[in-house]
């Protein structure tokens, strides 16, 4: 699944001497036995949540603006956006205004995930396959988002943005919460809210 290409994106929107965002490649793909995820909030021109899910040696990234939710009855818009380094996942702090992305990182939630996406005749799809076919499906085992949920393509890139849905699966229970209000929403790692990590890393 590697190659250094993969975050030509990432590196090519980004100065290193700016932002404190991880440049890559400090950490090996086989550390966890699971894959991990990250679910981050990010205050920028545009207030939404980053939810990002280990494949390989890359973070594949997806813009949720209403967060992801813990409801099946709520289908959240999740725009893919570049490939970021498995790093990524502990970065929290602020990227300096006139950078790409300028703005408030928090890391919402973090943890691992199962795959769990399958064929018609109920062999598993590794997870990168499921994704190219535009449906996967998959379980997070996070400090606050916990379950089922599937990330399902409904608009494809190539006489457009490329757009997917975010939904929670109803099994194993009744809806649960909705999406958390981004600016009372602590960090996992830290405690701290956007407003304080601004103030302190800012």
């Amino acid at each position: 699944m590697g190659g250094p290409d993969r975050l030509g994106d990432y590196h090519g929107r980004r100065h290193f001497d700016r932002t404190g965002e991880p440049r890559g490649g400090a950490r090996g793909e086989a550390e966890s036995a699971r894959p991990r995820f990250v679910v981050q909030i990010h205050d920028a021109r545009r207030m939404h949540f980053d939810v990002r899910l280990q494949v390989g040696d890359v973070l594949k990234s997806w813009s949720v603006p209403k967060g992801p939710s813990a409801d099946p009855r709520d289908r959240r818009l999740a725009v893919p956006t570049e490939d970021h380094p498995l790093e990524y996942e502990e970065f929290e702090g602020v990227i300096p205004r006139g950078e790409y992305g300028g703005g408030t990182v928090i890391v919402w939630d973090h943890g691992t995930y199962e795959p769990l996406s399958h064929d018609r005749q109920g062999r598993a799809v590794e997870f990168a396959e499921s994704l190219e076919r535009g449906h996967a499906t998959f379980r997070l085992h996070g400090s606050k988002l916990r379950g089922e949920y599937a990330l399902t393509r409904f608009r494809g890139g190539d006489d457009g943005e490329e757009a997917w849905l975010l939904v929670r699966a109803a099994k194993g229970g009744s809806g649960g919460r909705g999406s958390p209000d981004p600016r009372r929403a602590r960090s996992a790692r830290t405690g701290r809210t956007l407003a304080q990590v601004a103030q302190e890393d800012g």
